[in-house]
């Protein structure tokens, strides 16, 4: 089995900063992609920052500029920095993890996600 724990979340005020980290653990033979997605009270979880095994990295129009994301493939860790926060940042940060495990000698593909864990900017 494989898995992803967030942590980092809290309290910020507006134009402040928070790191979120999400440290995936198991037999892992391989993380491609890892990302972060956020979900807002009432609304539907969307896409906050990815980023593939390459370093490429995608990003969220709402968050260019003020996030950024990275990895650090020796933990088995993605970094969420985010920067100069809006109330609008608030809601629900989930990890998302897609790899290869393995159990023996035989390799299977993961597609995790974690538990969430909760941002909220706010004075």
């Amino acid at each position: 089995q494989v898995q992803v724990v967030e942590s980092g979340g809290g309290l910020v005020q507006p134009g402040g900063s928070l790191t979120l980290s999400c440290a995936a653990s198991g037999n892992i033979r391989a993380v491609f992609d890892m990302g972060w997605y956020r979900q807002a009270p009432g609304k539907e979880r969307e896409l906050v920052a990815t980023i593939n095994r390459h370093e490429f990295s995608e990003y969220a129009d709402s968050v260019k500029g003020r996030f950024a994301i990275s990895r650090d493939d020796a933990k088995n860790t993605v970094y969420l920095q985010m920067n100069n926060m809006k109330p609008e940042d608030t809601g629900v940060y989930y990890c998302h993890a897609v790899g290869n495990g393995y159990i023996r000698v035989t390799v299977f593909p993961f597609d995790v996600w974690g538990q969430g864990t909760q941002v909220t900017v706010s004075s």
